[in-house]
């Protein structure tokens, strides 16, 4: 039977799929269901200094293709989060915690706490696309990237993972300015920028306006992300964006990550998603000669 334990960075899952940030991880107790479903690790919804009620309805519509979302990042604030990551943790599960600031001095002090709640891991939200002043500019500034990621490592003791932005022209390029700050992984990608109008009330659907699509319609554009920085830059990287099955998360793999992220895909497959993902992986590496995920990696390199 085919060894499904990855690692990245020195975070040790025993499997390579992890819940994606804003899917039922708001609470602990959620995050510890989604784990013993069958989860090899879950990340936290992003928390930033203090709460944050998030954009006025409308802020979710499902499509055919995916999902588009502008919930504007609501979460109860650093302080408060600690019961529940706390909850998590002591329950057994492997959490990373994800973050949100407005600069490089939130973002530390933000992620100085979550890193004190004994996650494995921080992962630094810096590519949140309908978040005003929380994502959209941050992510389209390498010096910013390569700033924040620098201020957290200096406070952190436990690896950080600079999540990045689709809507750049050069995605290896901010995983390269993540590098240069320290950044010991990347998670590619968050949501695509993306909107819905509605033709009966001429105008866009989304309150805000704009939103974050995730889905199937977004794998594509994550693998192509995925690829380009493994070309490019000599960082472990988590893959996110449309994962679904069993052979969407080897194609993350051979693109070049170490890991792979789902969300979205809990509202087709529900919490089964995990455990029948990791068993579809292990039959294809069976039956296709791959002992373990580390084999996959970067295998459509042709290195």
């Amino acid at each position: 039977m085919a060894d499904l334990r990855a690692e990245v960075a020195g975070v040790k899952l025993r499997n390579p799929t992890l819940l994606a940030s804003g899917f039922l991880d708001e609470t602990g107790g959620s995050m510890l269901r989604v784990f013993n479903a069958g989860a090899g690790g879950v990340v936290t919804k992003s928390v930033g200094p203090e709460p944050r009620e998030g954009n006025l309805n409308p802020t979710v519509v499902e499509l055919p293709v995916g999902l588009l979302n502008a919930v504007g990042l609501p979460n109860p604030g650093i302080a408060d989060y600690e019961a529940e990551a706390k909850v998590a943790v002591s329950g057994g599960a492997a959490v990373i915690g994800s973050v949100y600031g407005r600069d490089a001095q939130e973002y530390a002090a933000v992620a100085k706490r979550m890193a004190s709640y004994d996650v494995l891991a921080v992962e630094l939200n810096l590519s949140c696309p309908h978040a005003k002043g929380l994502g959209t500019e941050i992510a389209q500034d390498p010096e910013a990237v390569e700033e924040i990621t620098r201020a957290v490592k200096k406070v952190v003791h436990v690896p950080v993972w600079s999540k990045l932005s689709p809507n750049v022209a050069d995605i290896a390029s901010f995983a390269d300015a993540a590098k240069r700050g320290g950044a010991d992984a990347v998670t590619a990608i968050n949501t695509v920028k993306s909107m819905a109008i509605s033709a009966d009330l001429k105008m866009p659907v989304l309150k805000n306006g704009y939103g974050g699509l995730s889905g199937p319609a977004i794998k594509p554009v994550g693998l192509r992300c995925v690829y380009e920085i493994f070309e490019a830059v000599d960082i472990p990287i988590v893959g996110v964006g449309g994962i679904e099955t069993g052979a969407d998360a080897i194609e993350y793999l051979m693109a070049g990550a170490r890991a792979v992220q789902i969300g979205t895909a809990l509202l087709r497959r529900g919490l089964d998603v995990f455990p029948r993902a990791c068993a579809e992986m292990s039959t294809w590496m069976d039956a296709n000669g791959y002992a373990k995920v580390g084999d996959l990696v970067g295998a459509a390199h042709g290195k």
